[in-house]
């Protein structure tokens, strides 16, 4: 597959590496073309601006500052350009001061990207730093198995072509639902981002999952 990768910052260098390890043709475009080539150099792809990178392959990974994407977005086009019609994967946090979502009360920032390109979103990769997605999949597998990675999309071939790049690292895709159910995914994420910055392990709030189902096992035994 042929992918397209929009950045060169830690999540383009973590996932664009892994995709171009796994066999994947993968093109890194940036602002700055030295970084641009750096990374290309290190992950075996091959080196670009934003809009070759928009225009490559099979699916396109945002991995900008979420701050930075209307320049972006604006420069390459917005919904008459070059990411219309794409597979563009949103790998982003809209999270600001107090670890807050900075879209508020509205669309959550997968939708918004969606109206306002024209593109196939699928949000994706969002919910973990980029140090776990450098892992080797053994080592960031949970107790239960492979690591679930959840992905919000309303376009089938979309979600498809994420779910064999999210299978390339070794991980197993989640589909949780379209990209309403993405905003509730960006919520939980800077929750997490809270916890973890905190120094608190999420883990402590969730009891075994046979715990939490009991209940429903237990009625639908007794009907």
């Amino acid at each position: 597959m042929r992918v397209g990768v929009l950045g060169t910052g830690n999540m383009a260098d973590a996932l664009g590496t892994r995709w171009a390890a796994a066999g994947h043709e993968v093109l890194f475009g940036g602002r700055s073309p030295e970084r641009s080539r750096a990374l290309a150099g290190r992950a075996g792809g091959l080196p670009g601006t934003l809009g070759e990178a928009a225009r490559f392959g099979d699916a396109v990974l945002l991995a900008l500052p979420h701050h930075a994407l209307a320049g972006v977005l604006a420069g390459l086009g917005a919904g008459e350009g070059a990411l219309r019609g794409r597979v563009l994967i949103d790998c982003t946090n809209a999270v600001g001061p107090g670890l807050l979502l900075t879209t508020g009360t509205g669309p959550g920032a997968a939708r918004t990207l969606a109206r306002t390109t024209g593109a196939g979103v699928v949000k994706a990769f969002n919910h973990l730093p980029d140090a776990v997605w450098r892992l080797d999949p053994f080592t960031a597998a949970t107790a239960e198995g492979p690591l679930a990675v959840p992905l919000c999309g309303d376009d089938e071939a979309a979600l498809e072509t994420v779910r064999t790049l999210v299978r390339a690292l070794g991980h197993v895709p989640l589909t949780l639902g379209g990209l309403e159910r993405a905003d509730q995914l960006e919520a939980a994420t800077a929750l997490l981002i809270g916890l973890w910055k905190s120094g608190h392990d999420p883990r402590t709030l969730l009891p075994p999952f046979e715990v939490v189902t009991a209940g429903d096992r237990a009625g639908r035994r007794g009907r």
